[in-house]
């Protein structure tokens, strides 16, 4: 089994020296690399799966990545024999890096626990997953209240995506996205399908649900400089974390006034709960883009499927990083070779960290436990930093 963190690398220009690209191929027997001319990257530019190949990459904005990832694919449960898939998440942090970090370490070991007491995979199963971890996560932040009370005020976007038995399962927390990339039968050209629900309160059908959910509260959405959020504060309605605004006992000092809400709530604001889709896969259906909502910032589903459709397999995720920062410096009215310049933190002004997994879907989607092919466990980000 071939076990890969990514990280980044400390030296000034965040390069990675000859000595540890070495550990990095030799130790973990993947080939992860650092983008050599913009040392803010992460990627693996191409890697078989139990289903067929991927491709990812990170790009970071932030002074600290909020961006984490992973790819799963091997067992989907902890007991044997079990069903056997791939597993692509996506946690596009918030306020901090803690909850997208925390995320990217217990959201498929309770997926696999899960599956394991129902011996099977299902809607419910991830559900459950998700609200596992969202406990797991609120008892860690009651735990260290006292000592890093700040830690309530972070959440991270949850979105994910399992192949099993043939069967594509699609769920999501907030406003990152997967888009399926499928052939038409008659005329042969590459169509996006949007699988995701987002949950970003510009979004009409997102207000009209949180006023369902809240109506004794004429103010659970508000327009602030031609931007909806929740309680004036947070564009999403769903995500893991965020505490301040799922329980009343971190709605207090010494939390900063920016995260505290004035008036008292008796239920939760914000929802952990995903919306989950599930769909047959078919021999049309090509690959799935898997991105945090950097990407789709820059690029329409229509122009990120047409780009994989039409380029060469390796590198892919990073030619689709790149593609939306060159829209992120046309903008600005700058280069992108001025961008690759900008360093952390800076870079936030011009464009989010963006995580993209590109999953492409071989033909052996039906045998379940039967299935033979590599057994990944890959995280994407700075985990160990």
């Amino acid at each position: 089994m071939v076990t890969t963190t990514w990280r980044k690398y400390v030296t000034p220009c965040w390069r990675p020296s000859a000595d540890s690209r070495s550990e990095n191929s030799t130790n973990r027997g993947s080939n992860l690399n650092s983008q050599s001319d913009d040392g803010l990257w992460w990627y693996k530019d191409l890697g078989n799966h139990i289903h067929g190949q991927f491709s990812m990459a990170v790009i970071q904005a932030n002074v600290v990545l909020e961006d984490q990832s992973q790819l799963e694919s091997g067992p989907m449960s902890s007991i044997e024999p079990g069903p056997q898939g791939t597993f692509v998440g996506v946690y596009d942090g918030h306020a901090g890096p803690e909850a997208a970090r925390f995320i990217n370490t217990r959201l498929f070991e309770n997926i696999k626990k899960f599956t394991s007491d129902d011996q099977e995979m299902s809607a419910d199963v991830i559900k459950n997953a998700y609200l596992e971890t969202e406990e797991e996560f609120l008892s860690m932040v009651r735990k260290q209240w006292d000592i890093k009370p700040q830690i309530a005020s972070v959440g991270s976007c949850c979105l994910a995506g399992i192949i099993c038995n043939g069967t594509l399962y699609i769920a999501n927390a907030g406003d990152s996205r997967a888009v399926l990339g499928r052939v038409d039968k008659f005329d042969k050209q590459v169509k996006a399908v949007q699988l995701s629900e987002e949950h970003n309160a510009n979004l009409e059908s997102v207000r009209d649900e949180l006023h369902s959910l809240h109506p004794e509260d004429p103010q659970i959405v508000v327009l602030k400089h031609k931007v909806w959020r929740v309680k004036g504060i947070i564009q999403i309605s769903r995500s893991i974390g965020d505490a301040y605004l799922k329980n009343q006992e971190f709605n207090r000092i010494p939390l900063l006034p920016k995260f505290r809400v004035h008036e008292p709530f008796h239920k939760p604001i914000l929802l952990a709960e995903p919306a989950i889709h599930v769909q047959k896969l078919y021999p049309e259906d090509q690959f799935l883009i898997f991105a945090s909502d950097g990407l789709w910032e820059h690029l329409t589903n229509q122009e990120a499927v047409e780009i994989v459709q039409n380029s060469a397999r390796n590198g892919i995720a990073r030619k689709l990083v790149k593609a939306a920062l060159h829209e992120a410096a046309k903008k600005r009215e700058m280069r992108y070779s001025d961008l690759k310049k900008i360093d952390r933190g800076v870079r936030r002004h011009f464009h989010d960290d963006i995580t993209v997994i590109v999953l492409f879907i071989g033909s052996n989607l039906s045998s379940g436990s039967s299935l033979q092919g590599p057994i990944l466990s890959i995280k994407g980000g700075d985990a160990n930093t």
